[in-house]
């Protein structure tokens, strides 16, 4: 018997600082194993099957860090785009940005831009990378669109909302992970995992290996989805 897999999977990458001062590290280094463990679960989930993934990089919240860690993290994104883009069009993968892209430095906005670019085409997995995103910000957004294309009130409907959304055409998010043991959404795809499946390990972000992927997906597997029935 086919096992069902989850058709949208989110995961807040959390626990990565943490997991560097338990181990005596700093910060940075983290972030950079952090980094590598990403790199890792997306091709699993895409192994696997798994159709849409979104990883949630940096939230609208994150700027209130030092400026030394988020200039740091803004560079490793870059060089994340820049290094991985080519990598996910030869397995398929098609790469988005979700949040505020604007806001972004100039330098990781062209690279977005261009991994977006090259992978538009592909159909393996839609991998969204959520930078500078809020859930609260994507709703405000969504709304300025749909007042901009003068939509009259009548015809808005959930539908029409998540047609101005960031994650447009995609379904919605069927199960959220989030590592480190924290037990929150913190402005995570609040609109499109309404009925999502919460999955909440212990374990910070760099610890979670293919084996804890897969655990989660078997708890996902038990779980009786009812949506309000």
């Amino acid at each position: 018997m086919k096992q069902i897999l989850p058709k949208h999977i989110g995961i807040m990458i959390d626990g990565n600082r943490r997991w560097a001062r338990e181990k005596k590290l700093p910060v940075f280094f983290g972030h950079k194993r952090g980094t590598e463990r990403v790199i890792e679960i997306v091709d699993y989930a895409a192994e696997k099957g798994i159709k849409t993934l979104t990883l949630y990089g940096f939230s609208t919240e994150n700027w209130k860090r030092s400026k030394k860690e988020v200039d740091y993290l803004m560079d490793l994104f870059v060089k994340f785009a820049k290094k991985y883009a080519y990598d996910f069009n030869k397995k398929g993968i098609q790469f988005r940005h979700i949040g505020e892209l604007e806001v972004l430095p100039k330098d990781l906005q062209k690279e977005i831009k261009e991994a977006q670019r090259l992978t538009k085409d592909n159909k393996k997995m839609v991998l969204n990378i959520a930078l500078n995103y809020g859930g609260r910000n994507e709703i405000v957004r969504a709304i300025r669109k749909i007042i901009q294309k003068k939509i009259s009130p009548e015809k808005i409907n959930e539908k029409v909302v998540m047609n101005y959304l960031d994650t447009k055409g995609l379904p919605d998010v069927d199960f959220i992970i989030r590592t480190s043991g924290e037990m929150r959404l913190s402005n995570f795809l609040p609109f499109q995992g309404t009925y999502a499946e919460l999955y909440f390990p212990k374990i910070c972000w760099p610890d979670f290996t293919k084996k804890q992927f897969d655990l989660a997906i078997k708890e996902f597997q038990k779980r009786r989805r009812r949506f309000g029935k």
